[in-house]
């Protein structure tokens, strides 16, 4: 396993074990290890946090490795830093990363030339549709409201997300916009770094809206201190806090718009270990924990594996680039 992943996986270790090891032997970590580390690639409360820490749940409730998880959150450009680093770790059999369209989006709007074929495709997870959100206090009771606001004055409302230009909570809000006649290019759209701080900034009332998947957004929905609109599937959410919020096409939008989120592994592993990794996520999908899971989130199941899931992560990088392109961002 390269240096930076060591270290990561080291100051994981119980005290105990760091003062068990001596300069004789040192802290090593022999061929059989089932240890592994998954990065999340923003800070924690978000989407990616949620799937990521679930999914080790599940694998270490379940002792579907063998080891022990360490759970690493490493923040900045949408995701860019995290995969970056990742892809930096070639060979590295030790380490799974959450990722998802939002990841795609932003390694183009932050100037990467990589993308996410360049790493081992391991296993898509779920897909889910995103909501509409304000505070609780604001003045938009139903989504014709807003729509009819924002189509009189576009820049006149801020509308966030927790990703960057051509993550899902950008590219959600730019296709509503499209569908209800606004130019795209006159949407005010603020960029930030992951739910966490989406919801600071909608309770903070920095905005006047926001954009994205709403499992986060639960306690603060239930709690009054946010309002959901509508959401974005084809079906309404089946949690109770949501059940009552209107999808975009009962509201008269035609649109529908999901996002996902999926698990890579570092280039040029093994062949042989990224079926057992495959395998590892296989076992957690075929769990009635993870079934749970799914529900108690309203995560859609959306598994695929290996080349099925490459194929599906080239086809979503055209998505993006002709969705940026349209909106002149390419």
């Amino acid at each position: 396993m390269p240096d930076s992943r060591w270290r990561r996986l080291l100051v994981a270790m119980s005290v105990a074990a760091l003062v068990a090891a001596t300069p004789a032997c040192g802290v090593t970590r022999g061929d059989d290890s089932r240890d592994l580390l998954m990065v999340i690639p923003n800070a924690a409360g978000g989407g990616y946090d949620q799937t990521g820490r679930e999914a080790v749940k599940v694998m270490e409730d379940g002792d579907v490795t063998g080891g022990d998880f360490t759970v690493d959150n490493i923040e900045g450009a949408g995701g860019t830093n995290a995969f970056t680093e990742m892809l930096g770790d070639t060979g590295d059999e030790h380490t799974m990363m959450i990722v998802g369209l939002g990841v795609v989006g932003s390694l183009y709007s932050f100037g990467n030339d990589r993308r996410l074929t360049d790493a081992t495709p391991l296993a898509q997870l779920i897909s889910e549709p995103e909501g509409v959100l304000v505070p609780g206090d604001s003045p938009f009771k139903t989504i014709d409201d807003f729509v009819q606001a924002w189509t009189a004055d576009p820049d006149s409302l801020a509308v966030g997300g927790g990703s960057s230009q051509g993550g899902p909570d950008h590219l959600f809000p730019m296709q509503l916009a499209d569908t209800v006649g606004i130019d795209p290019r006159d949407v005010n759209y603020v960029s930030y770094d992951g739910g966490g701080p989406l919801k600071s900034a909608l309770l903070g009332a920095k905005i006047d809206a926001g954009f994205s998947g709403l499992a986060e957004f639960e306690q603060q929905i239930e709690e009054g201190e946010l309002r959901v609109l509508a959401v974005s599937g084809e079906e309404r959410q089946r949690q109770p806090a949501l059940k009552d919020v209107p999808t975009l096409t009962e509201s008269g939008i035609d649109l529908v718009f999901l996002n996902w989120r999926g698990v890579l592994a570092p280039p040029d592993i093994g062949d042989e270990r990224r079926d057992e990794l495959i395998g590892y996520l296989q076992e957690m999908h075929d769990t009635d924990a993870w079934a749970a899971t799914l529900e108690q989130y309203g995560w859609t199941d959306d598994f695929k594996t290996g080349e099925d899931f490459m194929a599906f992560l080239e086809e979503q990088d055209g998505r993006v680039s002709g969705t940026l392109e349209d909106l002149g961002l390419l």
